[in-house]
């Protein structure tokens, strides 16, 4: 009796461990191949769950994310969302694990603007486009080099400081924001 109890355990455990295998795959393949069937769960979950804490200390000196401030296509509302943003000589570039399909990404590529704050400054940036990662790779860490190989992020936005403040730049988190020239800025 206790051999088909352990048995039985043993099964569950193996179908249990398989099942986890299957999902780990779906995902990676999911996300590598951008399917919206994969994507479009992730999204949700990081819009509900995990952009509400990042965005705690995002764009602060030593975090770990940056924040992107754009005004919605057709709401007209500011939106604020944590990125990667890494520094790319004068430019800024954020990779696009999810490809063109984020509404913050399409929301900055109509607006033609946005404002960053990254690493502690606030920064007005314009001229978006989408880039081939290809061109920009060795802007980012090693790490997330493997990362993007990993799971085929092939393109990244790149972003230029503005001459002139973006309008969106002057609120955020409810409070006064001061936007910083890129001349003034630490990052300069």
């Amino acid at each position: 009796m206790l051999a088909q109890v352990l048995t039985v355990a043993a099964v569950l455990a193996l179908v249990a461990v398989a099942a986890v295998a299957i999902l780990g795959l779906a995902f990676f393949l999911g996300m590598r191949m951008k399917s919206p069937i994969v994507q479009g769960p992730v999204i949700w979950l990081s819009k509900r769950f995990v952009n509400p804490r990042q965005l705690q200390s995002a764009g602060a000196p030593g975090a770990s994310a940056s924040v992107i401030r754009n005004v919605g296509r057709t709401s007209g509302r500011t939106y604020e969302t944590p990125v990667g943003i890494v520094a790319a000589g004068d430019d800024f570039v954020i990779a696009l694990p999810y490809g063109t399909r984020p509404n913050w990404l399409r929301n900055v590529l109509t607006a033609g603007s946005a404002t960053i704050v990254h690493e502690g400054a606030t920064l007005a940036v314009d001229q978006p486009r989408i880039v081939a990662m290809a061109t920009v790779e060795s802007s980012f860490s090693v790490a997330d080099q493997r990362s993007h190989r990993l799971f085929g992020v092939d393109q990244c936005l790149l972003l230029r400081p503005a001459t002139t403040p973006a309008p969106e730049a002057v609120a955020g988190r409810g409070q006064a924001a001061t936007v910083a020239t890129w001349a003034e800025s630490p990052l300069a």
